[in-house]
């Protein structure tokens, strides 16, 4: 049977590329399957009726893009009050250019109602129109998609990358994780010729170019990267080797401690009432928070 020339398949086709986050065109749908104009208005009637019996949503008309949209009902997928969370966390993230950041606030709001959208669009209007980007403008979200299938597949990977100080150099790396954090994303890599004994660490905005090399790399699985494990041994993205270090905390929120160092533990409460700690954590990243605490930190061991 020819899907085309059936309604239901023709419907279930319909469905799908809205559940997708896809839009319906009427002349799209004529070319696509071959119908006349009339026959696909109906079949956008007959899908309207269907999602709205099954409150699955509203399928509404936009008039400026000529197109379908399914407006989704509670539980059909993220509500007001969680799409308003997303975009307070990608707003104070400034991890976008521009134009990425408004593409994905659009896609973000997109589900919702009218009624649904407008209160949100409200809360983060000012903050939208007034969103701050990183000096790099540059846009990530492809870039970080194919970092993210060279560590899948394990693939040598060249990059040219410019450093800090505006030196443009050439890696063959061993991709093993994406990170973010304080900002920027971040490529984790074993250097391809093993000259470093720990993780080499590149800001993604930074790297200029990447190739994709024809050779795999293998890493035994007791060695699998763990980006949740490096995370808490991880300060401002240093690496380095792993160390373990002690310090007095005459802080009264040792949480917040903890909350920063996750591989943070109090041995002992002090008669004075401070804290002796202890962290691991992997390179100076640590060495230069403990510092910036001043007073409120006295490092034992370093």
């Amino acid at each position: 049977m020819d899907y085309k020339s059936d309604k239901p398949c023709r419907l279930l086709r319909m469905n799908e590329q809205l559940a997708h986050g896809g839009v319906l065109r009427k002349d799209a749908l004529v070319s696509d399957f071959g119908i006349t104009s009339k026959t696909a208005q109906r079949d956008i009637e007959s899908l309207r009726l269907y999602l709205s019996e099954t409150s699955q949503g509203d399928l509404r008309y936009d008039r400026k893009n000529d197109c379908y949209r399914l407006e989704r009902v509670n539980g059909g997928g993220l509500g007001e009050a969680e799409v308003f969370a997303v975009c307070k966390i990608l707003i104070e993230s400034r991890a976008f250019n521009k134009a990425e950041f408004e593409e994905l606030l659009n896609k973000l709001l997109a589900p919702l109602s009218q009624e649904q959208r407008k209160p949100v669009e409200t809360r983060i209007g000012n903050e939208r129109v007034n969103y701050l980007p990183l000096n790099h403008g540059k846009p990530l979200i492809n870039t970080l998609w194919t970092l993210a299938n060279l560590v899948t597949e394990q693939r040598l990977t060249r990059i040219w990358y410019v450093r800090q100080d505006k030196t443009p150099k050439d890696h063959v790396v061993k991709p093993v994780g994406i990170m973010f954090s304080e900002f920027y994303f971040y490529l984790i890599a074993w250097m391809a010729n093993d000259s470093k004994d720990f993780y080499t660490v590149f800001r993604v905005d930074r790297i200029m170019d990447i190739e994709e090399k024809n050779d795999r790399f293998a890493v035994p699985y007791a060695d699998k990267f763990n980006e949740a494990e490096f995370r808490k041994r991880v300060q401002f993205m240093y690496t380095g080797k792993l160390k373990r270090v002690k310090f007095i905390y005459r802080g009264s929120s040792v949480e917040a401690v903890l909350d920063k160092l996750p591989t943070a533990q109090v041995i002992q409460r002090n008669d004075d009432g401070t804290f002796t700690m202890s962290a691991e954590s992997y390179g100076g990243g640590i060495d230069m928070w403990l510092k910036s605490q001043g007073t409120w930190v006295e490092i034992l061991e370093l």
